[in-house]
């Protein structure tokens, strides 16, 4: 599980960063180059200051190419998906541009595809008594009782080693919701997205408000990529590997809305997280599926659907009998 939370952040702020400016009625396919220029802000930036000029380089990057989308989309009314390519395009080259210009026989390190290391790293943190001191999860969890110790280790991967950034990109999704849904702010900039005539006949400044939506957007992607700079602590050429296309389809996946979306981040970033594990992990995910699809079985029993209520049961038994 702590492979799964390190490894759906990254899609959490790039969905995130797509759900600004999808609710401002800006499509921003070029979330993955917002990502790529954050990584390489974050690999600059934390060479020289450490992890906290990382985190502002990699945002400013990412601004800066949201800034550029902005301007192709909201200006000059380029399309949005044309513009979104030709910025994943262009943020390749300009970071292979600025590695050669600024890396290549640079006394601290690096080269043309990678940056020198971050001088420091950002701290984390461990609760106490659960997952640090006496370690209670710890211990449950290598009594390997069944469910149980499965469940305390779930827990502990959770609690154990988190980063200050990873907290504040879980805090962010409740945020979202409550910027864009419960704040006169959210209001307009979701009217500019719904029915730009309409809020600009109430004298919404429309074009304002996208350029703050995109900008957002890109600033969010680029996080995104200072927390991949975090994981391997330098920045590497590729580094994001498709990530931002990932976090556009968790967004879609959770039908543009905060808590959906969290919910495809973590789906895909335990998919990702299965790639590092042991075949025995992989059929572990059997039991999640069936204590999933029993609380899914309770539910529509509730709901009087006996037919679905059955199936579920059914499901569940195959996937119980395939773990053991």
């Amino acid at each position: 599980m702590a492979a799964t939370l390190l490894l759906a952040v990254p899609l959490l702020l790039a969905a995130l960063g797509g759900l600004f400016a999808e609710r401002a009625g800006v499509v921003n396919i070029g979330l993955d180059g917002m990502m790529i220029l954050g990584t390489w802000g974050a690999g600059f930036a934390g060479y020289q200051w450490g992890w906290q000029g990382a985190v502002l380089g990699g945002i400013l990057m990412g601004a800066l190419g949201g800034l550029l989308h902005a301007v192709a989309t909201v200006t000059f009314g380029v399309d949005h998906v044309i513009s979104g390519v030709a910025i994943n395009i262009l943020a390749a080259g300009v970071v292979r541009f600025l590695s050669e210009s600024i890396y290549v026989d640079n006394p601290a390190g690096g080269g043309v595809t990678q940056s020198p290391a971050m001088s420091s790293r950002p701290p984390t943190f461990s609760l106490p008594v659960l997952s640090s001191g006496p370690d209670l999860l710890g211990k449950l969890e290598n009594l390997h009782w069944f469910l149980l110790s499965d469940l305390a280790g779930v827990l502990r991967g959770f609690t154990n080693g988190v980063g200050v950034l990873t907290v504040v990109a879980v805090l962010m999704v409740p945020g979202a919701y409550l910027l864009l849904w419960r704040t006169a702010f959210g209001l307009r900039l979701r009217s500019c997205g719904e029915n730009p005539a309409a809020a600009d006949s109430l004298g919404v400044p429309v074009y304002r408000l996208k350029y703050i939506a995109v900008i957002i957007s890109g600033s969010l992607a680029g996080l995104g990529g200072v927390f991949l700079v975090f994981i391997a602590n330098i920045y590497r050429e590729g580094q994001t590997n498709g990530r931002g296309f990932i976090g556009l389809a968790a967004l879609i996946f959770g039908n543009w809305r905060p808590g959906g979306l969290a919910a495809g981040a973590g789906l895909f970033g335990y998919s990702d997280g299965l790639q590092l594990r042991s075949r025995s992990a992989v059929v572990a995910l059997l039991l999640l599926v069936a204590i999933l699809l029993v609380a899914v079985a309770v539910w529509q029993f509730v709901k009087r659907r006996l037919v679905q209520s059955v199936l579920a049961v059914a499901v569940a038994v195959a996937a119980l009998a395939g773990f053991l």
